[in-house]
Parts: structure tokens; sequence; C-alpha cells
């Protein structure tokens, strides 16, 4: 089995077809209708990650997100029928590692599932790297600031363990699609500036006026040496 993924959606239909695709796909499966019962659910079988529509009833989930947000760093997928780019942002700054629009394909969802999951798994043998205050431990997926540990998403600490393996070097948005979230071609640059956002308001003095995180004008992004 891949791993335990905790769907919710109100959508009776988009519920069961999503549910039914994960399962085929090896996933064990848990159902919600409502942010409550997502709360409920998640606290009495914590899943590996989540499959969280932003339109429910009551507790909507932005609220969701930033409720799990303030215990745990489980991987985040959240689905939109909005085309607002503010929502989308809104979403991203809750603490989402991705999203996807409805109407879905299952095999995108399926992909996006396990790169999530992929993100969340720590790189086996890596040694730890030191960039100024900053200290990464990619097997034991700790980061260090002057010792103190930061706690970090693992797309945040994914991200983070890109730039620090070649500090200095300016990665294009297109380029940390690639390594970071696994989107090669049809990706969104908002998913690379709204992470590089909530990484700077961890590891920054002044996040803005970032000095670790640099942005590079019309190229990217990359980590100072200090």
């Amino acid at each position: 089995m891949e791993g335990r993924v905790l769907v919710v959606e109100d959508d009776a239909s988009i519920r069961e077809v999503t549910a039914l695709g994960l399962r085929r796909a090896g996933f064990r499966v848990d159902t919600a209708v409502d942010g409550r019962q997502a709360l409920m659910a998640w606290r009495a079988h914590p899943a590996d990650a989540i499959v969280l529509d932003v339109m429910l009833p009551g507790l909507d989930g932005l609220e969701v997100c930033r409720e799990i947000r303030r215990t745990s760093q489980v991987p985040i997928l959240m689905l939109t029928a909005r085309t607002d780019t503010l929502d989308v942002v809104v979403g991203l700054e809750c603490g989402a590692d991705d999203y996807l629009r409805k109407p879905f394909d299952l095999p995108e969802l399926v992909a996006r599932v396990r790169s999530v999951l992929r993100r969340a798994s720590a790189p086996a043998g890596s040694p730890t790297i030191a960039v100024g205050d900053l200290e990464i431990d990619p097997g034991g997926f700790v980061v260090r600031r002057d010792g103190r540990e930061v706690t970090l998403t693992a797309t945040e600490f994914r991200l983070l363990l890109e730039l620090a393996r070649r500090p200095g070097q300016v990665f294009t948005r297109e380029l940390l699609l690639d390594l970071v979230w696994d989107q090669r071609f049809l990706g969104d640059s908002r998913l690379v500036d709204v992470a590089v956002q909530r990484l700077r308001a961890k590891v920054e003095d002044d996040p803005a006026h970032p000095r670790r995180i640099r942005t590079v004008r019309g190229a990217g992004y990359k980590l100072s040496t200090l």
C-alpha cells in the first residue's frame, strides 16, 4: 500500500470517484464531507496526505488547513473550483503544498498525491548541509537556524534543500517547479513564489527585506551564503 489519504469533499460524486481512484492506485482512503468531520477524522486516524476541497459547508477548507497546520506538516493538496488567483494564493499561504483545479483527471490527482508524499520522505544517506547560520539535515528532515530547530512543511523543506545544495546559484521558477513539485511544463509559478514567501517568514530576520533567500529580478531565486 502507498499510504493513507484523507479525502475531504462535500460533493458525493467527486468524493466517491476520487476515493475509488486513489484506492485503485494502492492508497488506503478515509473520507469526510465537511470541515468539522475532516478534523475529527484527521485526529482519529492521521493520514499521510490530505486531499482537501476549498469550498466546504460550515468550516471551509482554508480554516481546516490552518487548523491542521497548527500541529502537523502533513502534505495537503487543495482542490478548488475557483478561478480567482487570490483564492489560490490564500490557500497556499494557509499552508497547502499544492492545488488542483476542478474538474481534474484522476491520473493527475494520483500523480500529485504521490508527488507531495515524495517530498515528505527523507532522502536516504544525504549529508548535512550548512549555509551561513542554517543547518539542513536531509536524513533527519530537520532545519536549524543558529542551533534552533525551524518547523517547515515538506515542500518548504524541499525548496530550501534544493537552494542549499547549490548556494549562490540562481534557480528559475521553472527549474524549482521541476525539482520540488515534479511539474515540468504546466506548473504554476505561484507555487514557487508563495512557498518562498512562507519559507522567508521562517528563516529571515526581516522577511520583507530578505538577506538569505534573494530574488534575482527577471530570473528567479538564490540562497545567499551571507
